[in-house]
């Protein structure tokens, strides 16, 4: 089986402004305490490879393989690690549902706002389960949408979000992925798992500028504005309303934003 989904955000600019700001530090934290020097990890959804990068330096006797279902963006991984001198990693374009690595290949598989944006998160994980090692771990983060929340109250991110919800199931997606991941794990027959939950807060001046911004471009600029007027979801207008409505929100001197993710180590 390949991936039914259709990736919602796609790979604008604004996009990937927001992908390559992600860190092990800030994206990963709750998986670090499982890394050794000589671990082999298989990171799934790599995108442009920043928390590629850093995981594959926090392993220098093991290695990181990065995958990603876009050509163009394992290109952009290859380079940026490449760029850090690390000589540990290597990148593959790869299908989570049909992955081409064999039973027990890996100590860590690892995936980081994969699982929201595939059609059977379920197949997806037992696959996973698949290419880890007995004794290894199965790492997911996703964030939840429907959690998020911010200040001053404002109807249009409201609207925001309840465009974004519909774009994203009609896609094949599930945007409240976060809240999901643990029935998931169980259903795709984990029986070993630790469950937590972190965070993203947008609050500083520069934080929240940067973050309307890359919102504001990505509803009117990016694959989703075009998946949204041309499925029939709202019109280039109504998207316009809401970029501005980003940077009104912005501009906001107690502006808050808050992105919640779940997050599951799963054992095999």
């Amino acid at each position: 089986m390949r991936e039914t989904a259709v990736y919602t955000h796609g790979h604008h600019e604004s996009v990937l402004r927001s992908h390559s700001w992600r860190t092990a530090a800030n994206s990963a934290a709750y998986l670090l305490g499982e890394l050794k020097p000589d671990t082999r990890i298989l990171d799934i959804g790599c995108g442009p490879g920043t928390i590629t990068a850093d995981l594959a330096a926090l392993v220098p006797r093991g290695g990181v393989t990065g995958v990603d279902l876009a050509p163009d963006i394992v290109d952009r991984a290859r380079a940026h690690a490449a760029e850090r001198g690390l000589d540990n990693t290597e990148f593959a374009t790869a299908d989570v549902n049909a992955l081409e690595y064999a039973d027990d290949s890996f100590d860590v598989v690892h995936a980081h706002q994969v699982l929201q944006h595939v059609g059977d998160p379920v197949r997806a994980l037992r696959e996973m389960r698949r290419v880890c090692r007995p004794g290894g771990v199965v790492a997911v983060r996703d964030s939840d949408y429907g959690a998020f929340t911010w200040f001053p109250e404002s109807p249009v991110l409201d609207t925001w979000r309840g465009l974004y919800g519909k774009v994203a199931r009609a896609n094949g997606g599930e945007p409240d992925a976060g809240r999901k991941l643990l029935s998931w794990a169980r259903a795709a027959g984990f029986t070993d798992i630790v469950p937590t939950a972190g965070t993203w807060c947008f609050a500083t001046p520069d934080d929240r500028a940067w973050w309307s911004a890359l919102w504001a471009d990505r509803t009117t600029a990016s694959v989703y504005a075009r998946l949204a007027v041309d499925g029939g979801h709202t019109t280039p207008d109504g998207l316009a309303a809401i970029a501005d409505g980003w940077r009104a929100w912005g501009r906001q001197e107690d502006g808050w934003f808050l992105v919640p993710h779940g997050e599951l180590l799963c054992r095999v």
